[in-house]
């Protein structure tokens, strides 16, 4: 089993999407753990601050190193097979080969940044790799904490209905072999007929070598 810690500001975006699908499923059978910790209770004083001026100037707020500090030592970490991740725009790019690389550890801690960003100290100090999904900005590290757990999960044993999709769809090197699929109706109809798409006739055949052959050359391979 691996547990996601997600440490953010605003623990409820997180409550409908964990309720939901393979997520909801994965955790009730015991196969990953997921814990969301609200940042604001390991802020100190009265107003719970997590956030303040830059220093230098600058339009905007910056998270605080001290509440993340806090949160991280109250989690006691145990390494190795634990991983602190810090989502930023400057981060590694995240892949599929690195989300099976991930799928491997025990403990994955997630630290959503808000705001203009998150103090130096903690990407410096704190945390093992700086993590993007992509090359542009968000509000904040909510939604790439989910893609990361939700790309994770999807690789560990027995959380997929269909184990055998894995074994059909990874590639060699990790990455995730996508290619374009069909359903019913064979022929598709509308508009009195003018419109009629079908389906490409290999996939009708029933030769399961040519229509790998069909796959494999239409593919396209995801993290690589």
């Amino acid at each position: 089993m691996i547990t996601f810690d997600i440490i953010t500001i605003f623990p409820k975006i997180f409550d409908s999407y964990l309720q939901e699908s393979f997520i909801k499923k994965a955790q009730q059978a015991g196969k990953i753990a997921i814990k969301i910790h609200d940042l604001r209770k390991f802020a100190p004083g009265r107003y719970k601050s997590v956030d303040d001026r830059p220093f230098g100037g600058g339009l905007g707020m910056v998270l605080k190193v001290e509440p993340i500090f806090k949160a991280i030592k109250f989690l006691k970490l145990k390494k190795p097979g634990t991983k602190i991740i810090l989502f930023s725009p400057r981060g590694k790019e995240f892949t599929q080969p690195l989300a099976f690389k991930f799928s491997k550890l025990k403990r994955i801690v997630m630290i959503c940044g808000r705001y203009e960003g998150v103090d130096e100290r903690v990407a410096q100090k704190i945390a093992d790799l700086e993590l993007s999904i992509g090359d542009y900005d968000l509000m904040g590290g909510e939604l790439p904490a989910m893609v990361v757990m939700e790309t994770i999960s999807r690789l560990i044993p027995g959380v997929l209905g269909k184990p055998e999709l894995l074994k059909e769809r990874i590639t060699k090197d990790k990455g995730f072999l996508e290619y374009p699929q069909y359903t019913r109706p064979e022929i598709f109809q509308a508009s009195k007929g003018k419109i009629r798409w079908s389906v490409p006739k290999v996939l009708l055949s029933g030769d399961h070598k040519k229509i790998k052959e069909w796959h494999d050359k239409r593919g396209k391979s995801i993290g690589n």
